[in-house]
């Protein structure tokens, strides 16, 4: 099996990533060899004949290593101590250079209700990232979203999803908004869904009290995502299924699931996959600004987050005691599909990256290792730690000895 592609400049710098296993489209290569020209993939091989090889490309020897697609989150709030609330320029490159450093090659800037304005003003900065490549865009999680179900968001900052209101929001992200997650069910909610997906925006239904025949509205109306399935939404009862069997069972909708072993049982997560198939999950983090960092005290929005063993929760106010996102980055979501859900490599690199970048709409660049995209890797030991990172062909972390 052999991909190649002559895109390339003149005096591009060549990289050889050579005797590693490759996660590709088709499978997994035993022996394989990338090879990176500039910014891109110029092929995915198998083994190399023996021979002087290309002299003028650095190599790398990853033997016993696994190369995967950088990973793609589509729902994260903040990472290394930072968050994408901020409307901090420098603050918010803290969270994507946080999750660089864990895979995340590509990343979805997502805000916490707040006030119209104040989102407006989030929304500039996030749209001046997505504008210079450091995000694929903006998603707005709240405030359309249910009083009944919402989490750690700040209750008095709710509202209904006038349509009006909506549009604003989007036109606040310049082009750059990708998702708005709302509950359907609230006045308004049907005919937000619906401009939502006339606008090419991603209409998700999360924190939401719906029913099932209510959500199975939303998705005719043009909802393609649920938010963080599961939480925040009323649970599967046999003679109220609500909307997680409605977003399961419809081929329609790609299920966002957090696999970091609190927001769900490992049994819990393992029956949505095989439910939805691998080819609907998109694992996401649902970061806030504690992930890759240590116990203590952060902010998400306007509030107060208590971290202790990883775990965030809302430290006061009325909402107090309720999980706060999540400390989670991706690879250790990909570790944990493997060793706790016993996924495959071919399964966890659909959900972590070949799926959300479909959805997102950026495919036809990253999300797989394929000829002519973007050089977008990690390279991760035998016990899945991320030893390497490389994005657009620039290593942000090098692998020892390379």
């Amino acid at each position: 099996m052999a991909q190649q592609q002559s895109a390339g400049r003149a005096g591009d710098r060549r990289t050889v990533l050579a005797g590693a296993r490759i996660a590709t489209p088709d499978g997994v290569v035993e022996d394989g060899r990338i090879t990176v020209e500039g910014d891109r993939i110029a092929e995915v091989s198998g083994p190399a004949p023996d021979g002087p090889g290309d002299a003028a490309a650095e190599r790398a020897d990853l033997t016993g290593h696994l190369v995967v697609p950088g990973f793609v989150d589509m729902h994260v709030h903040g990472g290394g101590g930072g968050s994408f609330s901020s409307a901090d320029p420098e603050e918010c490159l803290r969270v994507v250079d946080a999750h660089r450093r864990h895979g995340t090659t590509s990343m979805i800037g997502s805000t916490v209700t707040g006030d119209l304005g104040d989102l407006a003003r989030q929304a500039a900065v996030l749209a001046d990232l997505t504008e210079q490549g450091d995000l694929v865009g903006i998603h707005f999680e709240g405030p359309f979203i249910s009083p009944h179900r919402c989490g750690a968001h700040q209750p008095g900052l709710l509202r209904d999803p006038d349509p009006a209101d909506v549009r604003a929001l989007v036109a606040a992200g310049r082009g750059s908004t990708r998702m708005m997650t709302l509950a359907p069910e609230l006045p308004g909610g049907l005919d937000s869904v619906r401009l939502l997906a006339d606008a090419g925006v991603l209409a998700a239904v999360g924190h939401t009290d719906s029913t099932y025949d209510a959500t199975r509205d939303a998705v005719d109306a043009g909802a393609t995502v649920a938010t963080h399935l599961f939480n925040a939404m009323p649970a599967l009862a046999h003679r109220a299924p609500g909307p997680i069997l409605a977003l399961l069972e419809d081929e329609r909708v790609t299920v966002e699931l957090i696999n970091d072993g609190t927001h769900l049982h490992p049994a819990v997560l393992q029956m949505a996959f095989r439910d939805a198939g691998a080819g609907r999950v998109a694992f996401i983090t649902d970061a806030m600004g504690a992930a890759g960092m240590s116990d203590g005290m952060y902010r998400l929005g306007p509030m107060s987050v208590d971290v202790t063993d990883g775990v965030a929760r809302i430290a006061d106010g009325p909402t107090a005691g309720s999980i706060a996102g999540s400390t989670l980055t991706l690879d250790r979501a990909f570790r944990r599909a493997l060793t706790v859900d016993k996924l495959t490599v071919d399964q966890a690199v659909q959900a972590l990256s070949a799926n959300p970048a479909r959805l997102l709409g950026i495919d036809d660049r990253t999300g797989s290792l394929t000829a002519g995209k973007d050089a977008d890797l990690v390279v991760l030991d035998a016990a899945y730690e991320v030893v390497g990172v490389m994005r657009r062909g620039a290593w942000v972390v090098r692998p020892s000895g390379v």
